[in-house]
Formats: C-alpha cells, structure tokens, sequence
C-alpha cells in the first residue's frame, strides 16, 4: 500500500478543491462565466489552477509508482514534499509576478522529483 503517496494525494486534493474554489469565487465576483474576460486576477488564477491540474496526477502516478515499487521513504517524502511545495510556490507567483526565472526555478521544484520517479521507477523494473 503506497501509504506516503495516499497522503500527498489527501493534501493534493485538499489543494485542488481551494484552487478550483479560488476560480469559481473570482468568476462570481465578476459575473464572468466563460474563459476570462479580460480580468487579469481571474486569467491568473484559471493558469494556476491549470498548472496544477497539468502536473499534480502525473507526479502523484509517478510518486506512487515508485512507492509500490520499494524505492525507499525518505525519497518518496522528499519527492512528495518537494510537489506540495512546488504547486504551492508556482501558484503563488503565478498570482503575483509575471513569468520569469522565479517561476521557473519553482516549476523544477515539483519536474525533479517527477523525473526522479520515472528514473526510479525504470531502475527498478
């Protein structure tokens, strides 16, 4: 049982549901119903939320394959809490800063450990 993949996949959800919630508050405030209207805050907050969605499943298959797969706890803690930190990074810079290399040094935060896993995963089939 990948126990330490199921509780990211816990805090993950938890995330997604304050994300999804962010988008659907902002399209009230706004009365914008499709796409984004023109509103930079809503634009930003749909592209986070689209980040996340873009990334999170991947890494959460990955983490939990390499979980099952015996690699050992403490990378799939340190991979599981480097994802969690990463989503929660770039969707703050995406609310607050234009692209850049912020950004993107925070976007590797959560490609590490999914190519991690993948290698992983690889070495130990």
């Amino acid at each position: 049982m990948p126990e330490i993949t199921l509780l990211f996949v816990a805090l993950l959800a938890l995330l997604q549901l304050v994300l999804t919630l962010a988008v659907g508050l902002r399209r009230r405030q706004t009365g914008i119903s499709f796409l984004d209207g023109g509103d930079d805050t809503l634009l930003r907050r749909m592209r986070g939320h689209n980040n996340f969605t873009e990334t999170v499943p991947i890494a959460l298959l990955a983490m939990g394959g390499a979980e099952i797969l015996g690699i050992p706890g403490y990378l799939v803690w340190a991979g599981g809490v480097c994802i969690l930190v990463g989503r929660l990074a770039h969707y703050h810079v995406m609310l607050t800063r234009d692209a850049g290399a912020i950004r993107f040094a925070i976007m590797l935060v959560t490609l590490f450990p999914i190519g991690g896993f993948a290698v992983g995963i690889l070495l130990a089939l």
